[in-house]
């Protein structure tokens, strides 16, 4: 619940409120002035008689009507003084920021539980408990520095932890990025992250709102709601960026397929923001350069110039551009000798154009305009100008200043000298500008935003699946674990996934007879163990019934062996699909390479089922093997269409049978005209 008295209260009341600002209570008290809030403030404090220039009230029985109260007591008395605050002060909105709640022990738990009991029946707003506050243009209830700058066009920031918010902050406030407002959630006992995308979501206004907004999640408790909130901000113009943190996994998980091997909740966070459209970052320097991007105009091709005073980090530039599939291409011709004459003899404009570390201000200047009006085939404009001790660096950022507000392509300043020059980048700074310190973070943070897809769309592509048949093969078996390879090749074919010509039995009379009628060569596996190839319970291009009889024979001596299956033999480029299901996540459908590369080299991609043909798409092309798919020195590619086909109908699948929890189908065999399910397991749980 997030209301008026917690975002522009009109008073707010400060329990715990000290003269100490290394303590959370003076602290949030000197911000809160310092912030220059304009309603009025009070102050609880048993001790006190005055705090920072505010008369003091000695009980929370004593104050009159306020909108908000923020608690820094014990742990152990916050119950008792939200009940009296929220029963008898008419309190609306709480913010704790003491700790020692449920982060701790059962008994800090029983109180948190306690607190958000009473804020439920007196209808008030809970941030926290063990959060650092919340801050906006209209107050600043934090006790942490840095503070920065407000702007309405700023970032929303939303954070699960109140040490890492201001870490992030730190990281936020040297790049100059600017902030609209920052939330703290804490244990996030009535508001949680989901919650407030929710309400941003709900009362967005295009006009007045920011447009970026960045997470730190600990803890995704309603994956259905963030998908819904960031998906539908981002349908609206909003662009979001988030770090999963606690996503690897814990310990060896006990792995059954190939899909259990690999996937993880790591493997479903991936596919819910890959889903959103929310751009994933790994680190707080990543994030804010993010951040950063997002307040420059979008970046709608992927060809870069580079205009620089460096040649070196030009060059790392190119290469770390390069490497995330953007580019940086050659500058040549009549143009290019033109732009060239107008420099210092020695200077480049291949790609980078390097104006040496004799270029001037208006050298900086001449460079981008080329870039800007007249080289058609740039997208975006890099400039590296630090402090070469030769010329004046006002005069510089004062040409760049001019020139981001003057272009229309995006301008991404990368300003390195901030030891040296630290005040001619804080007066650029100021100006409502921002720079990207390092051009390799810089390209890797503008690769995951290009390589970021958008949001999908909501509705289910059936494509004929026959849902009802699926629903009673489901419903007929009795037993968990893997299913018959009957039942597998049935529901496959239910979902209209192609698969080869199979037969399974326990008799080597009825193997050979099928042998003979399909033809030869075929292929034989074994029954009952999971891992086949390690158990030597796959043979190959099998041409005789002899050869297929001895072979029958032996692995029907492997352990746990039940039967023999024989396949038609068929030859194409392995492929694998494979999907599990996460608790509140539902199922995260993987795809790559096949065969042992799945876990040799866990090439994979994740999405969320039910997926869309554009999601399908997105998938295959993040692999990082998609040059094999695509067709590479000469060699044919696979049929992409097909690959996509299939994993959007196993995401059917799966969305009406969610008893499968686990399934991989490897290999599948592909060419240029068709991709065959070879080999498929399915584990049920009802």
């Amino acid at each position: 619940m997030i209301n008026r008295q917690l975002l522009h209260p009109e008073s707010i009341v400060v329990v715990g409120g000290s003269n100490n600002t290394q303590k959370p209570g003076g602290a949030v008290v000197r911000n809160l002035i310092s912030g220059n809030y304009s309603g009025t403030l009070r102050i609880v404090n048993p001790k006190e008689d005055e705090v920072q220039g505010i008369k003091v009230f000695h009980s929370v029985n004593e104050i009159p009507p306020t909108d908000l109260a923020i608690l820094v007591i014990a742990a152990k008395f916050c119950p008792e003084a939200v009940e009296t605050l929220a029963r008898d002060k008419g309190v609306k909105a709480f913010i704790i920021l003491s700790a020692g709640f449920g982060e701790e022990t059962h008994e800090g738990a029983v109180l948190e539980q306690k607190i958000l009991d009473t804020c439920e029946q007196y209808g008030a707003a809970l941030i926290g408990p063990n959060c650092i506050g919340l801050m906006n243009s209209w107050h600043h209830s934090v006790f942490t520095k840095p503070i920065p700058k407000l702007n309405p066009k700023g970032a929303d920031f939303v954070s699960g932890s109140g040490a890492t918010a201001v870490f992030i902050l730190e990281s936020a406030v040297t790049k100059g990025l600017q902030f609209n407002s920052v939330w703290s959630i804490g244990n996030g006992k009535q508001i949680g992250i989901e919650s407030v995308l929710e309400y941003m979501d709900e009362n967005f206004d295009a006009e007045r709102d920011s447009h970026v907004k960045l997470l730190y999640i600990e803890n995704i408790s309603d994956p259905d709601k963030l998908l819904l909130h960031a998906s539908s901000l981002i349908r609206k113009g909003c662009r979001i960026a988030a770090i999963k943190a606690g996503s690897s996994e814990s310990g060896s998980r006990a792995a059954s397929s190939h899909t259990g091997a690999i996937a993880s909740s790591d493997s479903a966070v991936e596919a819910l923001f890959r889903k959103a459209g929310i751009v994933r970052c790994f680190s707080r320097e990543e994030l804010t350069t993010v951040g950063c991007i997002f307040t420059l105009p979008r970046l709608t091709g992927r060809n870069c110039a580079i205009v620089t005073h460096a040649g070196g980090p030009g060059v790392m530039l190119t290469d770390a551009l390069s490497k995330g599939g953007l580019k940086v291409p050659a500058i040549n011709g009549p143009l290019a000798d033109e732009l060239k004459s107008q420099l210092f003899a020695g200077s480049s404009t291949a790609n980078p154009i390097d104006i040496l570390a004799t270029g001037t201000p208006e050298h900086l200047g001449i460079a981008i305009d080329y870039c800007e009006n007249k080289f058609e085939n740039i997208d975006a404009i890099m400039v590296i100008f630090g402090t070469p001790g030769l010329v004046k660096l006002y005069e510089a950022y004062d040409v760049l200043h001019q020139k981001i507000l003057e272009c229309k392509k995006p301008i991404f300043p990368i300003l390195p000298s901030v030891n040296t020059a630290g005040p001619e980048v804080a007066e650029f700074l100021s100006r409502g500008h921002v720079n990207f310190s390092d051009e390799v973070t810089l390209a890797t943070a503008l690769t995951q935003v290009m390589r970021t897809p958008q949001p999908a769309q909501s509705e289910i592509e059936k494509l004929g699946v026959d849902v009802p048949r699926i629903r009673e093969i489901i419903d007929g078996i009795n037993e968990n674990g893997y299913i018959a390879p009957k039942l597998v090749n049935q529901l496959l074919e239910c979902a209209g996934i192609p698969t080869v010509p199979e037969f399974v039995s326990n008799k080597k009379d009825e193997v050979l007879h099928f042998a003979e009628q399909c033809g030869y060569p075929v292929v034989a596996k074994v029954v009952g163990p999971v891992h086949k190839s390690d158990v030597g319970g796959v043979t190959l291009d099998i041409k005789s019934a002899e050869h297929l009889a001895l072979e029958f024979d032996r692995m029907m001596q492997i352990p746990d062996a039940t039967a023999v299956m024989v396949q038609k033999m068929i030859k194409g480029t392995e492929l694998f699909i494979g999907a599990k299901y996460e608790p509140r996540f539902g199922h995260v459908v993987l795809c790559g390479l096949g065969g042992i590369f799945v876990e040799v080299l866990k090439d994979v991609s994740s999405g969320l089922a039910p997926l869309s043909f554009d999601e399908a798409y997105s998938m295959i092309r993040s692999l990082r093997s998609y040059k094999i798919i695509k067709g590479t020195r000469g060699q044919k590619g696979l049929n992409e269409q097909k690959y996509a086909e299939i994993i959007v109908r196993l995401s059917v699948l799966l969305r009406f049978a969610t008893e499968i929890k686990e399934m991989d189908i490897n290999p599948l065999l592909a060419d240029e005209n068709s991709v065959t399910a070879v080999d498929a397991r399915i584990l049920v749980e009802k």
